[in-house]
């Protein structure tokens, strides 16, 4: 560990559980990086990773973003090209781009939307997208006839959050430039979120633990509410 890092954590009491007021302060306080470090929550679940019916897979808006724009690819059919770019959609992609991605295998653009009847058009770029996290899926509402509110949706802030293989999740919910009280409410929405996506198979404690933490900075852990 760095002189930095130990120095930085000799400011967090290792096994206190801070309130949400508290461990926001103090993430601020211990974010000494020479950019706008981005605040993170690390949720530690009491799931199953291995069964399937306790995955977890959902979105959230949070109220303020992540403090970072996204560039969305919406992959739509001609009537839709129109609605897609005045919904605020950086790309507009048909069947070319949909080759171009296959053949080259890069991408330029952080979140992809699709119409369902593009689906069966977008599989050939299956192997490229999916990998990358980016392919559109139902699950996270990136798949819908709606393309307006897709599109808005993300550039409003919305968020697509998983458990990884250990049951933890990891989510941005702003930058350490937020107002204090930007980040409780986007940590609150996240929150909230997580437990409406409670499996109803799961038995015992949902949410084991909680973190905050900014980019290279120590991690804080916060009280469950």
């Amino acid at each position: 560990m760095s002189k930095r890092m130990s120095d930085l954590e000799t400011m967090v009491e290792k096994d206190k559980v801070y309130t949400l007021d508290e461990a926001i302060e103090l993430v601020k306080k211990t974010s000494n990086v020479k950019f706008d470090a981005s605040v993170e929550v690390h949720a530690r679940l009491g799931t199953d990773p291995k069964k399937s019916d306790q995955q977890i897979r959902s979105t959230v808006i949070l109220p303020h973003g992540t403090g970072k724009t996204k560039k969305v690819a919406a992959f739509v059919g001609e009537k839709d090209e129109k609605i897609a770019k005045e919904a605020g959609a950086d790309l507009v992609c048909g069947e070319e781009e949909i080759k171009k991605i296959k053949d080259t295998g890069k991408v330029d653009f952080d979140i992809a939307v699709a119409t369902p009847e593009m689906m069966p058009k977008l599989a050939v770029a299956a192997k490229v997208l999916g990998p990358k996290g980016i392919m559109p899926n139902p699950k996270t509402g990136t798949v819908d006839a709606d393309v307006k509110k897709m599109v808005e949706e993300i550039k409003k802030g919305k968020a697509a959050f998983k458990n990884d293989d250990t049951s933890n999740i990891h989510q941005a919910i702003g930058k350490v430039s937020f107002d204090n009280s930007k980040l409780k409410e986007n940590f609150e929405a996240f929150i909230d979120a997580l437990k409406k996506n409670k499996p109803t198979t799961m038995k015992g404690i949902y949410i084991k633990a909680l973190y905050l933490t900014s980019s290279m900075g120590p991690s804080v852990k916060v009280e469950i509410s």
